[in-house]
């Protein structure tokens, strides 16, 4: 009796291409899903970080949790992709803003990304590396960026805990940003306050305000401040 033996070609398919099928046939939305699993478990994670921070130095942080995406988004909206010069971010923490100013169009390379905690420090390199990412007290902020800053900012935009500071240190944060601002651009400040972070009357500056941001929790407010 002959016995034919099975092709190679055949042999091959059966002993080793069904897992590279099943590897290879893996369906778009399911990567989609993946992805998002591990975007919530990213954000999860950076949630655990900043409330440990947050426990650990509570005035400094400010916040409970990092901005919301809808509070993120509403702060990025008031800054022009296509405008010139570096956009500068105080307190950025785990980067749910940086973030937004990203996907608004600014490209990471224009953003200094001022942090005064060493770990979000560190966590703000690696994700973007090409960011300047300077680790020191955003409330000194002329002396700390003389060296990094070298033409007129387009927009600053401000994660710190601004009403827990005394008038004068606020006065003095933004007047700061105003010598580095180009003219009109503005400084752009988020506080879960009812009341503005920086007087209304303040001399020489244009206010105005967003209206309230009832799906962040808390609910938050973003002021916009521009030199006149």
């Amino acid at each position: 009796m002959n016995l034919t033996p099975w092709p190679s070609a055949f042999n091959g398919e059966r002993l080793g291409g069904s897992s590279a099928r099943r590897r290879s046939d893996v369906s778009p939305m399911r990567l989609q899903s993946i992805a998002r699993a591990e975007k919530r478990q990213l954000r999860f994670d950076d949630d655990v970080k900043f409330l440990r921070s947050w426990f650990e130095k509570p005035l400094a942080t400010g916040a409970v949790m990092p901005s919301g995406r809808v509070l993120a988004r509403t702060m990025a909206r008031y800054v022009d992709p296509d405008s010139r010069g570096p956009v500068i971010e105080l307190g950025p923490g785990t980067g749910p803003v940086t973030e937004a100013l990203v996907r608004r169009g600014v490209d990471p390379a224009r953003l200094v990304l001022v942090e005064f905690n060493p770990e979000f420090c560190r966590m703000l390199r690696s994700r973007y590396p090409t960011a300047t990412v300077v680790q020191g007290d955003a409330y000194r902020l002329r002396h700390l960026l003389e060296t990094f800053v070298r033409e007129p900012a387009a927009a600053v935009v401000s994660g710190l805990p601004l009403v827990t500071k005394p008038l004068r240190t606020r006065l003095r944060l933004i007047s700061d940003a105003l010598a580095l601002l180009a003219p009109k651009a503005p400084f752009v400040q988020f506080t879960y306050a009812m009341v503005p972070p920086i007087p209304k009357g303040y001399s020489g500056v244009h206010a105005e305000a967003s209206e309230l941001i009832w799906m962040n929790l808390p609910p938050a407010r973003v002021w916009i401040y521009r030199g006149q």
